[in-house]
């Protein structure tokens, strides 16, 4: 992507577009090349598993934090969420389904109160390909329907887990979600299986 022609497609000066891509690689969404311009990140089966391994570790640690200190109005955003995504059953739906996912996750790293590791999330969770595994549903629409009911279940057992103030409970269900969100990127992206085992449990 090149600074002058997208600038020149959406009839704007440089300095939006150059903020804009700025931010695309600050976020770990897209990279630099020299003399060549900005490209969305391409992502090795190492920087795979090593994000979905990272992910279960901060998120285990944000729900442990957060079991103790989450408001009542999170908690309600939180089944609002779920409530929403109950209602995206259709490939159509997914991006919206991607985005409600992403908000649910989000909400509860900033409910533990720690900025660094909210902030710290916000990049490794953008190098989880999520979206791949969105995209992989529109090639294996049979496997929709079972997915989507798994992550409702494993969002609402960690809901539950925070909202009775649980702390380990609340860590190993969050740990336990993205173990999972592990095994379908080895299922459907064809990761290693190696790979992503011996990234579960960090020692």
């Amino acid at each position: 992507m090149r600074q002058d022609e997208i600038a020149n497609q959406l009839g704007v000066s440089m300095t939006p577009v150059r903020e804009a891509l700025d931010l695309l690689v600050a976020s770990g969404l897209a990279e630099r090349i020299p003399y060549r311009g900005v490209r969305v990140m391409e992502l090795t089966n190492q920087e795979i598993t090593e994000a979905c391994s990272l992910r279960m570790v901060l998120e285990g640690l944000a729900a442990h934090e957060a079991a103790s200190v989450i408001t009542i109005p999170q908690i309600q955003h939180l089944e609002e969420i779920i409530d929403q995504m109950r209602l995206h059953v259709n490939l159509s739906d997914m991006s919206h389904a991607r985005q409600l996912s992403r908000e649910f996750h989000q909400t509860i790293v900033d409910a533990s109160g720690n900025q660094l590791l909210s902030m710290i999330y916000q990049i490794v969770s953008n190098r989880f390909p999520d979206w791949m595994l969105y995209e992989a549903l529109f090639r294996h629409p049979e496997l929709l329907e079972n997915s989507l009911a798994r992550e409702h279940t494993e969002h609402s057992t960690l809901v539950k887990a925070l909202k009775d103030g649980n702390p380990e409970l609340a860590c190993q269900s969050a740990r336990d979600h993205i173990i999972s969100l592990g095994r379908d990127i080895e299922e459907l992206l064809g990761i290693p299986v190696h790979l992503i085992k011996a990234k579960e449990y960090p020692a």
